[in-house]
């Protein structure tokens, strides 16, 4: 868990953080999304910092950033060096476990983009949101709500908010777009908000 965090001005966005599937068995929609994703940030000069696989949505991003000469930092527990297929072509940090991998992906980066994914990539939002909410960060978070996968779990959300255990408040902390070309917008936007959103009280 990151160490609590004091207002301060927006932090410039020089690397974004992927959270994404790993499963090679999905639709190709979302691996040419996590593909195109790669390749926007390179355009934009944005580092791409990920799980460090080779395999499904994580690959994809890795090898479009890559191909379209972005900066890639890959963070990989070691064991899942096997399974998960180190790429040669990017910088992958081997670490020993996932907590390790977890934290410093969080270091590493200035804003998450979270593409569709499985029940690890849940785990790892649920931590980002807590942490959020928690006010240990204000770095931005966006949902590539792709086909409206994550309308579930916006629901669930919207649930514990009606339920009283969610501030109305924190639904602000995040944003969900469409297309993969409305990422960066979303960022920008979410960066720039220098309001205080009292998150951890509930309305």
């Amino acid at each position: 868990m990151p160490d609590s965090v004091s207002p301060a001005s927006p932090r410039p966005i020089l690397s974004v953080c992927i959270y994404c599937g790993s499963s090679d068995a999905v639709d190709q929609r979302y691996k040419d999304e996590a593909r195109a994703l790669g390749q926007i940030l390179a355009r934009s000069q944005l580092r791409l910092v990920y799980g460090g696989g080779g395999v499904g949505l994580m690959g994809e991003a890795a090898r479009g950033a890559s191909a379209a000469g972005g900066k890639v930092l890959g963070i990989m527990p070691q064991f899942l060096r096997t399974k998960e297929r180190l790429l040669d072509e990017v910088e992958t940090i081997v670490v020993q476990s996932m907590h390790e991998r977890k934290m410093m992906m969080f270091e590493e980066a200035d804003a998450f983009v979270v593409l569709p994914g499985g029940v690890g990539t849940l785990e790892e939002v649920i931590e980002l949101l807590s942490w959020r909410r928690l006010d240990l960060h204000k770095k931005p978070i966006i949902f590539l709500n792709s086909g409206g996968f994550w309308q579930p779990f916006f629901d669930l959300v919207d649930f514990t908010v009606g339920k009283g255990f969610t501030p109305d408040a924190f639904r602000g902390t995040y944003k969900s777009v469409d297309t993969v070309e409305e990422v960066l917008g979303a960022i920008a936007e979410l960066a720039s908000h220098d309001e205080e959103i009292d998150t951890r009280r509930v309305l």
